[in-house]
């Protein structure tokens, strides 16, 4: 008898210790998982040189979750967990390309078809947006692009439906089908496209089709923000000068597009389908193989862009999300691992999110050692402190010296004092078009707003500002020095003609 029941004890604790392994994150067996300790080396050197407070991250295997697990704190204070709600931001792209192909799977949508046909409302100032089809939108091929409709820049809507309205004055840049632009737009028609199609509201689409069948019980979709977020989401972070600050997101429209929230526990059933062929763990199906790979495969050669979904030079299919105070990044590789990473620190100069950390994860658990890059995010806005502070000090010298500078070119021609002067207006002119030309040069065209260009680079903005003040201090201080010199000699005013210029 005491065999039998330490027999029966045995099994009882084989299996209980069998179901801890399975339902615990981050502790799959070591034969078939990445070592847990070399995970969190890798995500806190990122999170301290990068400057992220928090990170949340999942990696699976098939339909095995090896890994999910959080680093560092929220806004409040609260330790980041594998539960921790945080948006994907343009990870959501995905989700809403795979609500496009359920209903393409259910014979209600066809993909090239033209949009128009789903939504009767959908009009642009541009003939040939009659032509764009369902497909089009998904691969970011409409013709729609930031610099056609500044999306960002426009009266945010209230609603999906609004989106189709404000969308009445975009043009297209090319003709539909020729040419990969990204853009949120895109995604927030398709998002409606399936409101009107499924006869329902979007967040309630996703989580009846999408959430719920495959268990993301914690996840969500909002239209808004900051209107919108879950009393459970926590305001992320920008950087500046090493320091993370809380802040809150901008208003902006990002149903579609870039507005699920969700936890890494929730990505690991995500990445599990994707990897799975449509099949989630739990035996749910919800498009078929041939959907998953449209979906992460271009239709083109002339763009990697498949629907909802990229594909890098090394065959891995992935997606990148950016907030101005929340990144994620979305990364599937050929050998069935799947990776999601979600931080709390925003988009910045010399941050362009948190995709090298997924990155060095995949070389983690493929076999590989990470590499640990130097603080470049640091370094760039201690570099602009220190041009700020060379921008203050010529400043406040050049204005104690305007008495001496003026007695010393009172004499000299006009044309030669305006060819002198108005170049201190240049430090104006680049704050004002700051917000264009790096949306230009770094943004790939995107659009940006002044106020979250301040979120982007709080360190740049501040000293582009301070240079744009000394400048025009000092030229206005030297204008005004010369003219009262003038008046005082009882001479005309040789700085008359410059003076004008220099106003203007």
């Amino acid at each position: 008898m005491r065999q039998d029941k330490g027999w029966w004890r045995g099994l009882v604790a084989t299996l209980t210790a069998g179901l801890v392994i399975l339902a615990v994150p981050g502790t799959a067996s070591a034969k078939e998982g990445p070592d847990r300790t070399a995970i969190e080396r890798a995500v806190s050197d990122f999170a301290g040189k990068a400057g992220y407070p928090g990170i949340a991250v999942t990696i699976t295997k098939g339909d095995q979750v090896l890994y999910a697990g959080g680093y560092g704190h929220d806004s409040s204070g609260a330790a980041v967990t594998g539960t921790t709600p945080m948006p994907v931001a343009s990870v959501s792209k995905s989700f809403t390309a795979l609500a496009v192909m359920q209903l393409v799977e259910a014979g209600k949508v066809t993909l090239d078809r033209p949009v128009r046909d789903y939504l009767p409302d959908f009009r642009i100032a541009d003939p040939r947006g009659a032509q764009i089809t369902v497909r089009e939108l998904l691969n970011q091929t409409s013709g729609i692009t930031d610099g056609t409709f500044p999306e960002k820049s426009l009266p945010q809507p209230d609603s999906l439906a609004g989106a189709v309205t404000r969308a009445r004055s975009a043009t297209l840049a090319v003709e539909p089908g020729t040419k990969h632009f990204y853009t949120n737009t895109n995604y927030h028609l398709a998002a409606r496209l399936v409101e009107v199609v499924a006869g329902e509201p979007f967040t309630d689409y996703l989580r009846r089709h999408v959430f719920e069948p495959i268990g993301m019980l914690a996840t969500t979709t909002i239209d808004q923000t900051p209107r919108d977020l879950p009393h459970d989401a926590r305001k992320g972070y920008v950087y500046a000068y090493g320091a993370s600050i809380p802040a809150i997101e901008p208003k902006r429209f990002v149903n579609g597009s870039d507005g699920v929230i969700t936890t890494a526990a929730d990505m690991a059933k995500w990445l599990s389908m994707q990897s799975n062929a449509g099949l989630a763990g739990n035996g749910a199906r919800l498009v078929s193989a041939a959907s998953i790979a449209a979906m992460h495969t271009s239709s083109d050669p002339r763009w990697t862009y498949g629907m909802g979904w990229d594909t890098d030079q090394k065959g891995r299919v992935k997606h990148n999300g950016i907030w101005f105070t929340h990144t994620a990044h979305e990364l599937l590789l050929p050998d069935g691992y799947g990776i999601a990473v979600m931080g709390n620190s925003g988009i910045g100069l010399a941050n362009e999110g948190i995709t090298p950390l997924a990155d060095r994860l995949a070389t983690l658990v493929t076999g590989g050692e990470p590499s640990s890059d130097a603080p470049v995010r640091l370094i760039v806005d201690l570099t602009l402190a220190g041009l700020t502070l060379l921008s203050l000090f010529l400043g406040i010298r050049n204005l104690r010296r305007t008495r001496i500078w003026a007695d010393r070119c009172a004499t000299r021609p006009s044309w030669r004092l305006a060819l002198r002067l108005l170049p201190r207006l240049i430090p104006l002119a680049l704050l004002i078009a700051l917000p264009d030309l790096l949306g230009r040069l770094v943004g790939g065209g995107r659009d940006v707003t002044f106020i979250q260009l301040c979120y982007y680079s709080m360190a740049l903005i501040t000293w582009t500002a301070v240079a744009a003040v000394m400048n025009t201090s000092v030229l206005a201080t030297r204008v005004v020095a010369l003219s009262r010199l003038h008046r005082l000699a009882g001479t005309p005013p040789a700085l008359d003609a410059s003076a004008q210029l220099a106003a203007n």
